[in-house]
């Protein structure tokens, strides 16, 4: 008895059973609350494991094996899910043929081999992640301000009205009329083609939703005169129809002196 009263009173072993407490409840917290996030790494597991399937029969010929990057294609290593997720989703990747821009397709995969496609990409490095439905939530923005914020980043290549425009080099700013919340979003976040990136710490999660707000307000808008003729502006318009009236006047001339001879 006295020895075991003596080693009850050794601090070592109070600290000792301490341990042994915290570890015991610990482990088996940790057992029961990570069975389910268990499940989950599985399937993110299967997921990009099937990306990669995808990825070396459809990618590699262009961003290799390893998807660092060809001549013919760019690295992939960084550009993140949502570089991925843009890209297929809107069937400018794979290219159906070699030019100065990817253009807009309709997607020959489907949702889940693009999330595995975008899920495998994401696994080899860090990058922009796929926007939430959180983030893509414009509810609540500030219209005007989300004008302004177009404007000053992005009217010089897309126009004003979001119609789009020409670039260098056979390259152009597409017409964002049919650009989803969740396109612009990533276009933002990745920069694709010419576009600059626009990350978080350039423009906040408030700016982007402000800016997403703004391009629908663009893509609803109501043409009170019926022919918007892409909403260029007055001088431009004017000058259309200014060039139409007189094209239409000066015909009527040559119709009547065809006429009087």
């Amino acid at each position: 008895m006295k020895f075991l009263a003596a080693r009850r009173r050794n601090p070592l072993v109070a600290i000792g059973l301490l341990l042994f407490a915290l570890i015991a409840v610990g482990g088996g917290y940790a057992a029961i609350a990570n069975v389910q996030p268990a499940q989950a790494a599985v399937d993110s597991q299967s997921k990009i494991e099937e990306g990669n399937r995808l990825y070396l029969a459809n990618c590699s010929s262009c961003h290799g094996m390893d998807a660092q990057g060809t001549a013919n294609g760019p690295t992939l290593i960084g550009v993140g899910a949502a570089a991925v997720n843009f890209q297929v989703s809107t069937g400018r990747m794979p290219l159906a043929a070699p030019g100065a821009q990817a253009t807009a397709k309709e997607s020959p995969y489907t949702d889940e081999q693009v999330a595995a496609m975008a899920a495998y990409v994401a696994s080899l490095a860090p990058g922009p992640a796929i926007p939430t439905a959180e983030d893509l939530d414009f509810s609540n923005a500030d219209v005007a301000q989300g004008g302004v914020l177009f404007r000053t980043n992005c009217a010089q290549c897309h126009q004003a009205a979001g119609q789009g425009g020409a670039l260098t080099q056979g390259k152009f700013a597409p017409n964002l009329m049919a650009a989803t919340p969740q396109e612009i979003w990533e276009a933002m976040a990745t920069g694709p083609q010419s576009m600059p990136i626009f990350s978080t710490a350039t423009v906040p999660v408030k700016d982007k939703q402000a800016i997403i707000a703004y391009i629908n307000s663009l893509q609803n808008a109501y043409s009170p005169g019926g022919l918007d003729l892409g909403r260029i502006g007055p001088v431009t318009e004017g000058l259309f129809l200014w060039t139409a009236v007189f094209a239409a006047l000066i015909g009527a001339a040559v119709w009547i002196g065809i006429k009087a001879r």
